[in-house]
């Protein structure tokens, strides 16, 4: 089989040389062009066309959020795999979001880089342990607060239109109480304390809409 291609990314030299000859020790690895700064692998991204671009996140010029997001962007595009010393949250999710198919931390071992890389090449996701509890956590957090019952989008939607607890109670043949409960367990979800929040939530997903129709009879 022929090595896999892989376009390094990262702006200082030595850490860049380093790397690149660990990568080479490995025949089944082939480094075909380095970059300084995020615009000049984006460009040698789309000349070289690579199987993984091993990048930093902490270029110059163009960051590597930017730079994963543009190189996705291609025809034909490249995997991506962040090799950062950056743990934070939002960088790790910028950097996922933006396309990267692994991100790994710079005190992973050789061996480690080698194996991430060819996993990423076979589509694959590779991700350190912290990054991978940052995943899981924005998974649980999504699921919290988007996992709304079909009766809470409606008491959502007779809110939306301005029907007041005793109307919605009525429409949906419960007691009051049972409409208050609904609403507290809205809240909840949404991580949000009132109506108004919870509406303006659930419009900017397109659950429910702004017009306001006339009140319940």
């Amino acid at each position: 089989m022929s090595p896999l291609r892989v376009l390094l990314a990262e702006d200082h030299a030595v850490v860049r040389e380093g790397t690149r000859e660990i990568l080479e020790r490995d025949p089944g690895i082939a480094v075909v062009g380095e970059a300084a700064d995020g615009a000049v692998v984006v460009s040698l991204a789309a000349r070289l066309r690579p199987d993984v671009v091993l990048l930093d996140l902490a270029l110059p010029v163009l960051n590597g959020i930017a730079a994963t997001r543009q190189i996705r962007a291609q025809p034909c595009a490249p995997r991506v795999l962040i090799l950062s010393a950056y743990d934070d949250e939002d960088y790790v999710l910028a950097a996922i979001d933006a396309g990267a198919s692994g991100y790994l931390l710079k005190t992973a071992h050789a061996g480690e880089v080698v194996a991430a890389i060819a996993a990423v090449a076979r589509g694959e996701l590779v991700f350190h342990p912290t990054v991978a509890r940052y995943l899981i956590a924005r998974a649980q957090r999504t699921e919290q607060r988007e996992g709304l019952t079909p009766r809470e989008l409606e008491v959502l939607r007779q809110a939306a239109r301005g029907n007041r607890t005793a109307d919605i109670a009525v429409h949906l043949s419960v007691s009051t109480r049972t409409v208050e409960a609904e609403f507290t367990r809205i809240f909840t979800k949404l991580g949000v304390s009132t109506r108004s929040e919870a509406i303006v939530q659930a419009a900017a997903r397109g659950w429910v809409s702004y017009e306001r129709e006339p009140p319940i009879p």
